[in-house]
């Protein structure tokens, strides 16, 4: 019933996305508003809807592959811009992993919110993992990485647009280092260089925070006795 039910609300949310025309109104964003109260309405539990779902899911990680088809278009861009690409990526991993880190240490997390806080910026597979790994909880990770692409996919786009940021390698490599595979899909409906891009950071990002990951817990572990 509830694998129906997803179809028909994801469908009728991105009828209403093409309709209005509104970064806001993106189709998983329309999606979340309909669907919740609709479950909490029914009283159905989130493994209820989750096990009729699965494949759902499961799918998630055929289409990250998929997009390695425009990856393939801009190889000859990526071999004249690798230096640019993986310091871009590299500091957007760090980066991320360090601001937060720092920020829930200091508004005193405890270390299992950091733990799944650390993999906010990468697809859910290795979010849920490394949360997993650190001692952290994998389904607080999973809802930080909607999160997080939620805002990419909204926001990004009009702010490319206010700082006048026209390149496809700037607009992907942002996009793909912080918003992951959502974002990514934002991306391929935007055009598809800035999807290569995008598609390129997601699985660089995802290789330097399951390396890093660990070693910032670590900091933050150290952190955290300081304070």
């Amino acid at each position: 019933m509830w694998i129906f039910a997803t179809i028909i609300v994801f469908f009728f949310a991105r009828f209403i996305a093409q309709k209005v025309k509104n970064p806001l109104f993106n189709p998983l964003l329309i999606s979340i508003v309909i669907l919740i109260p609709v479950l909490l309405a029914f009283n159905v539990p989130f493994d209820t809807y989750y096990q009729d779902n699965e494949w759902i899911s499961f799918l998630l990680q055929p289409a990250v592959v998929a997009l390695a088809y425009p990856l393939y278009e801009q190889i000859p861009q990526i071999r004249a811009n690798w230096r640019i690409i993986l310091l871009a990526c590299s500091v957007g991993s760090i980066g991320s992993m360090f601001t937060a880190s720092l920020i829930a240490v200091w508004l005193g997390a405890d270390m299992t919110l950091v733990a799944s806080l650390l993999g906010k910026s990468v697809t859910t597979p290795i979010a849920m993992e490394v949360s997993s790994h650190l001692g952290g909880e994998p389904a607080i990770a999973a809802i930080l990485v909607l999160l997080v692409g939620l805002f990419g996919a909204i926001l990004a786009y009009p702010l490319y647009q206010l700082l006048g940021v026209t390149h496809p390698i700037a607009k992907g490599l942002t996009m793909g280092t912080v918003s992951h595979a959502l974002g990514t899909a934002t991306c391929a409906e935007k055009d598809s260089k800035d999807a290569a891009f995008s598609s390129l950071a997601l699985v660089i990002c995802g290789v330097i925070t399951s390396v890093l990951a660990p070693s910032f817990f670590a900091f933050s572990l150290w952190l955290g006795q300081l304070m």
